[in-house]
């Protein structure tokens, strides 16, 4: 029986172990849930006029703006599933109120991206983003073709010489000049803890079986 032991003890220890953080993963699946929740909830809370004081607190708060556009924009490399690679177009927008601020005023395909897009007055309802978008792969921006490959709130202000404010269109009222709205959405945030959960459940189950099978080995030699 002290022949078994050892390795049984390590395979309960081990499996235990497998168990509890797979266990582990899906109690940060449920907390992920829930934060996805608290989320669209913002995103979908009624809209606001723009504060007076704006600072990254405020991701997501639905706000409304009226204003003009500067006819100065930074094109964001980007695609969507239906019209495949294009250009996320960022404008320099002056408020009613004289604030300058910029607009993710969404989508356009690549045959598009140098047509002229003049100032021009719009109402857009949108939300408050400053997206986590930059990584140590990201390229630098292409500032001689005016090419983006991420959205970087700071920077693109510097760019445009506005606020560091950033309104993501969900709806225009006025010309959108062809630009297609793509609002905030809580898609593009990961939640992978289920895969995670089920990837150390299966390890737990291969442990299981090589202490199943060390324990049978051992039974094997005292014949």
């Amino acid at each position: 029986m002290r022949r078994y032991l050892f390795p049984l003890i390590l395979g309960v220890v081990g499996c235990a172990i497998l168990i509890g953080l797979g266990i582990w993963q899906l109690q940060r699946m449920g907390w992920k849930e829930g934060m996805l929740a608290e989320i669209q909830a913002q995103i979908d809370a009624p809209a606001v006029p723009l504060p007076a004081q704006v600072d990254p607190s405020m991701k997501y708060l639905p706000v409304t703006v009226s204003g003009t556009t500067t006819g100065d924009e930074l094109d964001l490399l980007s695609h969507t599933k239906e019209q495949g690679g294009g250009y996320q177009i960022v404008s320099g927008f002056i408020t009613d109120d004289g604030r300058k601020i910029m607009v993710d005023r969404g989508f356009v395909p690549q045959e598009a991206r140098h047509v002229e897009r003049g100032p021009v007055r719009l109402t857009i309802r949108g939300n408050l983003h400053w997206p986590n978008e930059k990584s140590g792969s990201t390229p630098a921006p292409n500032l001689d073709e005016n090419i983006w490959f991420a959205r970087d709130v700071p920077a693109m202000a510097d760019a445009l010489e506005t606020q560091p404010v950033l309104v993501v269109a969900s709806f225009v009222e006025g010309d959108a000049q062809g630009v297609e709205p793509i609002p905030v959405a809580i898609e593009g945030i990961p939640n992978n803890h289920l895969s995670y959960a089920v990837q150390w459940f299966m390890i737990a189950a291969v442990w299981a079986g090589m202490t199943a099978a060390l324990i049978w080995r051992i039974r094997q030699r005292r014949y």
